[in-house]
């Protein structure tokens, strides 16, 4: 089967919409297209049914009661009120919140302002661990523990991080929580949909979910708030109309809510077969690249990782240099553009990676609709894309700085 190009492999920034998503998202633009707060006729209680129904869809993938989910415009406004929204309503009892240095910048940059603002108006500023990742991108767990004070008031760490496609032991972590009396928030805008979460199992108190990274649409996404053991109070940061329960208030994206449901609904169907697909394309990338190539590096744990994720640094080579010598192929470079000034992934930057090679990284993040046949065709592309940027440059064959890394 020929290889439509581009090929597509950035499944980690967004998914394309499953069509059978679209197909039921479809009738909510155009003919059940009520607001779910109008009450009193009949378009209006279609669009609330809807949304019910999507809440359960959303419930059962991830072990919840549907009355935990609160509809946001994503995760990054998921990540926004859970830890915006504990700094504010529990900052009589402590003003300590524990991360870790990989997160997305979602909570990191959320983080960042509560440390210089204080909330209320006028009052210090919270204070903000952020743990250092061991060599794979894990978090250790004794140094977790020795964080906690007694003015900690929420533990925020991700499920599985969005460059490396590391997996944390959240499920460890939720029990620390729980032993020292701590909140505990998980960003799952990565993990959902891919592998198994269980928000009673792992103790989590607040989770955050976006439906484009599980082949939903874009847009829409849900905080999944504990209702008891213990009861999560939040200070909403969105007022107009105290919709979702007074957490989030705004017109509720009926469609967008419906495609969510519908995409938690496949995976939770089809997330074990798909898994084990992915894992067998995404290791058959990684040996038909590393076999061919010296100097190159897998960043990250391969036992703790997503089945779709692979990130790869190539000695001798600058990652944007990469991207363009396989311009037909959709991927992501390690570096992130910042103001005027290229600099290196914090992720990488915080497993102790060398600047060159956290330069010269890239994220392949394969998904549903990927093929054996576009897995072949990339590996190809990146080789001698690869081979071809090193012989261009005198210094790499003298040096081969990275060969006993």
């Amino acid at each position: 089967m020929p290889v439509k190009l581009p090929v597509y492999m950035d499944n980690h920034a967004t998914t394309a919409v499953d069509p059978r998503v679209l197909e039921v998202m479809l009738p909510y633009f155009t003919e059940k297209y009520g607001n779910a707060a109008s009450r009193n006729h009949e378009f209006g209680w279609k669009a609330e049914e809807a949304v019910e129904t999507a809440r359960g869809q959303i419930a059962r993938l991830i072990h919840a009661s549907p009355r935990e989910i609160i509809f946001t415009s994503g995760a990054t406004e998921s990540n926004n009120l859970a830890i915006k929204g504990v700094a504010e309503a529990h900052r009589s009892t402590g003003n300590h919140i524990v991360t870790q240095a990989t997160e997305h910048k979602a909570v990191l940059d959320t983080c960042k302002r509560l440390e210089k603002y204080g909330l209320p108006a006028g009052q210090a500023g919270f204070e903000i661990t952020y743990l250092p990742v061991d060599r794979d991108g894990l978090v250790d767990l004794e140094n977790l523990r020795r964080a906690i004070t007694p003015k900690t008031i929420l533990i925020s760490i991700m499920h599985a991080n969005n460059e490396i496609g590391v997996i944390q032991p959240i499920e460890q972590i939720g029990r620390i929580a729980k032993e020292r009396k701590v909140l505990f928030h998980v960003d799952a805008a990565q993990s959902v949909g891919k592998i198994p979460v269980d928000v009673e199992k792992f103790g989590v108190d607040l989770l955050s979910i976006s439906a484009h990274k599980l082949y939903g649409p874009k847009g829409v996404g849900v905080l999944c708030v504990r209702r008891k053991n213990p009861r999560v109070e939040l200070a909403a940061q969105i007022d107009g109309g105290g919709h979702e329960r007074g957490l989030r208030s705004g017109t509720l994206n009926v469609p967008g809510i419906v495609g969510l449901g519908k995409a938690c609904e496949i995976c939770q169907k089809e997330m074990t077969e798909e898994s084990d697909c992915l894992r067998r394309l995404r290791d058959k990338l990684k040996d038909a690249i590393m076999n061919r190539l010296d100097d190159t590096f897998v960043n990250g744990s391969m036992a703790h990782r997503l089945a779709n994720n692979l990130n790869l640094s190539f000695a001798g080579v600058e990652g944007d240099a990469l991207l363009m010598g396989i311009n037909d192929v959709a991927v992501s470079s390690g570096s992130a553009c910042t103001t005027a000034t290229l600099e290196p992934s914090h992720v990488l930057r915080a497993l102790g990676v060398p600047e060159d090679l956290a330069h010269s990284s890239i994220r392949f993040g394969l998904g549903r609709f990927n093929t054996e046949e576009e897995v072949d065709y990339v590996a190809n592309r990146v080789v001698e894309t690869v081979k071809r940027l090193r012989e261009l440059s005198p210094l790499y064959e003298a040096a081969k700085p990275h060969s006993g890394r």
